[in-house]
């Protein structure tokens, strides 16, 4: 049998009051500049999950060998929108049914993923992926790997808030702002 390798692990602050998700769904970019404009959301960091590769940047990681994932990790008051929601948001905001790709990003790095911080939120990605499934929400299964939460290394500061930033740029008008539509049309109301 093969050897087990042990990620490293990191340690996460959570302030009083918030509850901590990190997702990954394609490049970070997009998802960081949906889940800005959610109301009940209180911060979002950019950032690497999963891997071995203490420290990642991020051209190691677009090579696909670190075992990261491009993340989000979005820090959010359980009072105003719940996990559910969220996780609700997510699904329909990439497209889960495709197997490390999101349009024309392509590797493991851009995989749809839940890294979850305890068992309780395991439990809700878990049903709500098993629900859509059922549901047939979509027109092939969710492939949305949902997993333990081990470390982050937050992106590098000229990747954070990228889309805010650097809205005018040919891939944030053609990839991110479609993104950030549909958010707007089918989640108006959970809008800051």
């Amino acid at each position: 049998m093969g050897e087990v390798l042990e990620l490293p692990k990191t340690e996460v602050q959570i302030p009083k009051g918030l509850d901590l998700i990190t997702l990954g769904a394609g490049c970070f970019w997009c998802i960081e500049a949906v889940f800005q404009r959610i109301n009940g959301v209180e911060k979002v960091v950019s950032g690497y999950s999963g891997g071995f590769k203490e420290n990642p940047s991020y051209e190691q990681i677009g090579s696909g060998t670190t075992g990261h994932a491009e993340v989000i990790q979005v820090y959010f008051d359980p009072e105003v929108i719940s996990l559910t929601q969220l996780l609700e948001i997510f699904w329909a905001t990439h497209n889960p049914t495709t197997l490390n790709r999101q349009g024309a990003d392509a590797g493991p790095q851009y995989r749809s993923s839940i890294f979850y911080h305890n068992p309780e939120q395991q439990k809700l990605a878990i049903t709500l992926k098993a629900q859509l499934n059922m549901s047939n929400v979509f027109e092939r299964p969710i492939v949305t790997e949902i997993t333990t939460f081990a470390n982050f290394y937050p992106a590098e500061d000229r990747y954070q808030d990228y889309f805010n930033q650097n809205g005018t740029q040919l891939y944030c008008q053609f990839v991110i702002l479609p993104k950030v539509s549909k958010l707007k049309e089918f989640f108006a109301e959970r809008l800051k």
